[in-house]
């Protein structure tokens, strides 16, 4: 009995022993939480040993500023990783602090990743400034970028003052953003809260997005995505594309928009394509119970993108949209075309399906516009489908 005891207290202290040993302290590796020196060595320290744990391990980073330069924490790794931000992770000062990599917060190849709160402040309002002012800028960063990972979680982040995009998913596969909060003015250019291309299995849920750009934008190659919960606006609404860039361009496929509000955004939802020759294509796609405040284009299809009329004027959009069902969407419009579906004459939309839109104005009718579309419509109150 007595050796059972003794094997029972060596395998718990052996337990606890291990599971301390897969904690890894940014602090304990040299990390400085004052925020005024570059903590990033420390950063890729415990990254490295958090890599090679054999078990599930945990990054922590306590209470507390910590300063890092762009950085790229690799992998593969042997086990999964947690990284759990208490405090706050902020970029060094300066318009030229992030270079030109376009990146600050760099995952990359690592599969059972997860990012657990905390905040991070990529201080760019000096980068705005220049690109503003139209003088000659950096590139700008991305703040927090998953390139090749798969079974990936952010959760209750927050992220301020991003350059570029606050969020990228790229290359990816399962991966849940939730509950977090994206902020930068809404003036900022290019400033989308989270964008996902060539992924798959996506869910972005219970979010706050307050941006100068897409609250969420869609790029080429993604499927199986599911959007909920989330609050936009400012910013430029939820969009797929642009697409059809090139000729041959991955396609967007399987998507749903649910349960969501838009307010005072450029955009409610929109899917927009250049106006140039592609294979590329959008299709099975569902926006539905969505709440419209002020959006100035609650719903929107262009297939006419041509920014600075380079590289496409008189051309027809290849992009191939079908099969898209906007579904209890109601609320405001900020102008008086409330839904404009402008397809392409060579590619026309194909199996829109409109039910149940009820969109107003308190200063003026509002109208819908349809140009090259297939499809029908039910119970459409206002605007009068043009279908």
């Amino acid at each position: 009995m007595s050796c059972s005891i003794f094997l029972n207290a060596f395998l718990l202290l052996s337990l606890f022993f291990h599971s301390s040993k897969a904690d890894f302290n940014v602090i304990t590796y040299g990390a400085s939480p004052k925020g005024t020196t570059d903590s990033t060595p420390a950063f890729l320290k415990a990254w490295t040993a958090a890599c090679k744990s054999p078990t599930a391990a945990t990054i922590s980073v306590p209470s507390g500023s910590y300063m890092i330069k762009p950085v790229i924490f690799q992998g593969p790794c042997l086990s999964k990783i947690t990284v759990k931000i208490s405090g706050t992770i902020v970029a060094p000062s300066g318009l030229n602090a992030l270079g030109s990599s376009g990146y600050w917060i760099l995952f990359i190849k690592v599969n059972r990743l997860s990012v657990i709160g905390g905040t991070i402040d990529a201080k760019a309002t000096q980068f705005w400034a220049c690109r503003k002012a139209g003088k000659s800028c950096p590139s700008g960063a991305r703040s927090i970028t998953f390139n090749w990972v798969n079974d990936g979680l952010i959760s209750g982040l927050t992220s301020i003052n991003s350059q570029m995009s606050h969020v990228v998913i790229n290359s990816c596969n399962n991966v849940a953003v939730q509950n977090v909060r994206l902020i930068a003015p809404d003036q900022s250019p290019n400033t989308d809260g989270i964008h996902i291309q060539e992924s798959s299995g996506v869910t972005v849920t219970g979010s706050s997005i307050r941006t100068g750009d897409d609250c969420v934008s869609i790029g080429p190659g993604s499927k199986n995505l599911h959007i909920a919960n989330i609050q936009c606006g400012p910013g430029h609404g939820v969009s797929i594309g642009s697409l059809g860039n090139s000729l041959n361009e991955a396609g967007v496929e399987n998507v749903t928009v649910t349960d969501s509000t838009f307010t005072g955004t450029q955009n409610g939802v929109r899917i927009k394509s250049w106006a140039r020759a592609s294979n590329s294509f959008v299709r099975n796609v569902a926006f539905q119970n969505l709440i419209m405040s002020n959006a100035q284009n609650p719903i929107l299809i262009d297939q006419n993108y041509c920014p600075s009329n380079e590289g496409c004027p008189n051309q027809s959009s290849g992009v191939q949209i079908s099969h898209i069902t906007y579904r209890n969407i109601k609320g405001t419009s900020a102008t008086q075309v409330a839904m404009k579906l402008d397809c392409s004459s060579s590619k026309p939309c194909t199996g829109l399906r409109l039910q149940d839109i009820k969109l107003t104005s308190a200063t003026q009718a509002v109208t819908s516009f349809c140009k090259n579309t297939g499809g029908e419509s039910s119970n459409v109150i206002s605007p009068k489908s043009c279908l």
